[in-house]
């Protein structure tokens, strides 16, 4: 995205710990705010507490990240659980060319021997391919890739400063040559603009061509900051959409009905090209 603005920050400590495993139990976030600029991001609101108002456009960068990781992969009391990298903000967005950050991270995790979960919605992570190849073969890594829709002129809306959907499928199909896990991650579904049948078949066939492991829906949640900005959003490009998204949004998930029948659907269609639900099954069998 244009007029990025880059801020360098230092941290106190690279891994964050989460209050229940889910089932991994760290966070590893390298960079605060995200150049993808997707309209339904649910980490908007982490702005906030930086006095910022422009998650897209004002990225923090972690610059001494490497050396706190390393500081706690080395602890005797590391117990080499899995780390998920990107939970927040994707960790290979355009600024990850820029400071390449990435490729430290995975030699760690290498060197620890420490397993991770990467979602993006980036094919940069190709840079990235023979240091994850590596790793790989010593641990267990997931490599997801984030797709909401086969409609690039949907895409281009929603998610601005992402990489095209079929970029990202060649990054799984890339993957799935290595020793690691790779999935579609179909999230977030968004009401009467991705949920439609025909983007489901042609997301399920693509995820089939290229052998993933699993793959993993998620509807659309609307929450404080994100909420406002997303309703503002489709007023501006998808008006005849607006009201009908409104009325299911009445709290910040869909209505129990909604969910029910796009469920039935996503589960038929994935069903039929032999696609797995599970990405623990995978997950047990690395570990």
């Amino acid at each position: 995205m244009t007029n990025t603005i880059f801020k360098e920050v230092t941290v106190n400590s690279a891994l964050n710990k989460l209050k229940r495993k889910i089932p991994y139990g760290w966070d590893l976030n390298i960079y605060r705010g995200c150049q993808h600029g997707c309209h339904y991001c649910y980490a908007m609101y982490s702005h906030q507490y930086l006095d910022s108002t422009n998650f897209f456009k004002e990225i923090y960068v972690k610059t001494n990240i490497i050396e706190e990781l390393e500081k706690e992969l080395s602890r005797e009391s590391w117990q080499r659980e899995v780390i998920n990298i990107g939970g927040v903000t994707d960790s290979y967005q355009p600024a990850e060319a820029k400071y390449k950050l990435m490729p430290e991270i995975l030699k760690l995790l290498i060197k620890y021997r420490t397993p991770a979960i990467i979602s993006t919605k980036s094919n940069l992570i190709l840079r990235d391919y023979d240091l994850i190849d590596e790793l790989s073969r010593i641990t267990y890594i997931n490599v997801a890739a984030t797709i909401t829709t086969m409609d690039e002129s949907v895409r281009m809306k929603i998610e601005p400063g992402s990489s095209t959907s079929l970029a990202r499928f060649e990054v799984l199909k890339a993957f799935r040559k290595t020793n690691a896990s790779t999935g579609l991650h179909l999230m977030p579904i968004i009401p009467y603009i991705t949920d439609n049948e025909e983007n489901f078949d042609h997301l399920f066939r693509k995820a089939s061509e290229c052998i993933v492991h699993y793959v993993l829906p998620g509807t659309l949640y609307l929450r404080g900051h994100t909420r406002k900005h997303f309703f503002e959003f489709i007023d501006k490009e998808f008006p005849s959409e607006s009201d009908k998204i409104k009325a299911l949004y009445k709290t910040g998930g869909a209505d129990k009905e909604y969910k029910n029948e796009l469920y039935k659907m996503v589960n038929r269609i994935r069903d039929q090209y032999k696609l797995s639900s599970s990405y623990m099954k995978v997950m047990r069998e690395k570990l």
